[in-house]
C-alpha cells in the first residue's frame, strides 16, 4: 500500500491499482455453508455501487451518521468501505435513533426502526438474495437497489481524512486514524504484507474485530477469510480451511 493513503478508500484504491485479480475477502457462514470469494475488482465493484447509492439515493452528506446493524459479513465489509468513500460516519451497532440513516440485516429490523431517515435492509443471503417476496416494512431493499448504482464512483466532495469516519464500542475514529491504527495492528496479526492471509472469526462490533476483518488486512496488502458463526465448525473443517485457503495467520 502507499504511503500516502490516508482513508480506507484510498486503501482500497492502492490495492486495486496493484493487483485487481487477487483475493480481498473470502467470506464462509458456518451456519449456512456459504462461501464466497470477492477479488479486490469485484469487491471495489460493489464498494463504488454502494457509495452511489449512498450519496445519490440516499442523498447524503459527508459528516452524516448511518448506523450498520450488521454482523461481520462481506456485505458490511462494503458498507464501510462505501461510507468511507462517502466521507459519512459508519456507526457500527450505533443507535438507530441518532442515526441519519439505518443499514439492518436479520434479527435487527424491528430496533432499526427508530431511525426516522431512509433505512435500508439486508437478507444476508447466500449472494446477496434479495427479500421474497418483499422487504420487511418500513425498508428499502439493499440487493434491489445497489445494481441499479454505477460501477464508477467519484465524491462529490473530497474526503477529509481528519474528519470522523467509525464509530465501533463508543469510540470514533477519523479515516486518517483508522488507515494508521490498521497499519499499526498488523503485525500483532500476523499481517507481514502483500501475500499474507488472515483467516477471522471475531465480531464486528469491536475494533479488534474490524481491524483483523478488514482493515489491516487492507492496509498491508493482505486479504481476508472472514468467519461468521466459526463456533459451528469442527475443528477438522477449521484446519481444511486454514489450509486450503493458504491461512498464514488466524484471529478468533
Amino acid at each position: 500500500m502507499n504511503a500516502t493513503d490516508r482513508t480506507p478508500a484510498d486503501l482500497l484504491r492502492s490495492a486495486l491499482a496493484a493487483d485487481p485479480a487477487r483475493p480481498l475477502v473470502t467470506f464462509y457462514d458456518d451456519a449456512t455453508g456459504e462461501r464466497v470469494e470477492l477479488s479486490v475488482a469485484t469487491f471495489a465493484n460493489w464498494v463504488a455501487k454502494t457509495a452511489n447509492l449512498i450519496q445519490d439515493g440516499l442523498s447524503a452528506e459527508p459528516g452524516d451518521r448511518v448506523a450498520l446493524l450488521l454482523p461481520a459479513h462481506w456485505q458490511t465489509a462494503v458498507w464501510l468501505l462505501a461510507c468511507s468513500s462517502v466521507g459519512v460516519v459508519a456507526d457500527v451497532a450505533g443507535d438507530p435513533a441518532r442515526a441519519d440513516f439505518v443499514v439492518a440485516g436479520p434479527g435487527r429490523f424491528e430496533a432499526g426502526l427508530a431511525c426516522r431517515g431512509e433505512r435500508y435492509a439486508l437478507s444476508l443471503a447466500p449472494l446477496g438474495r434479495r427479500f421474497v417476496p418483499a422487504p420487511p416494512e418500513g425498508y428499502a431493499d439493499y440487493a434491489v437497489d445497489v445494481p441499479t448504482h454505477g460501477d464508477r464512483f467519484a465524491p462529490y466532495a473530497p474526503v477529509d481524512p481528519e474528519e470522523p469516519a467509525l464509530i465501533v464500542a463508543g469510540a470514533e475514529y477519523t479515516s486518517a486514524e483508522l488507515v494508521e491504527r490498521a497499519r499499526a495492528a498488523a503485525p500483532a496479526l500476523g499481517l507481514m504484507g502483500p501475500g499474507s492471509r488472515l483467516l477471522s472469526g471475531l465480531p464486528y462490533d469491536t475494533w479488534e474485530g474490524l481491524s483483523a476483518g478488514l482493515y489491516a488486512p487492507l492496509a498491508t496488502g493482505g486479504s481476508v477469510v472472514l468467519c461468521r458463526n466459526l463456533d459451528q465448525a469442527s475443528e477438522e473443517t477449521l484446519t481444511r480451511r486454514i489450509d486450503s485457503e493458504r491461512v498464514t495467520a488466524t484471529a478468533r
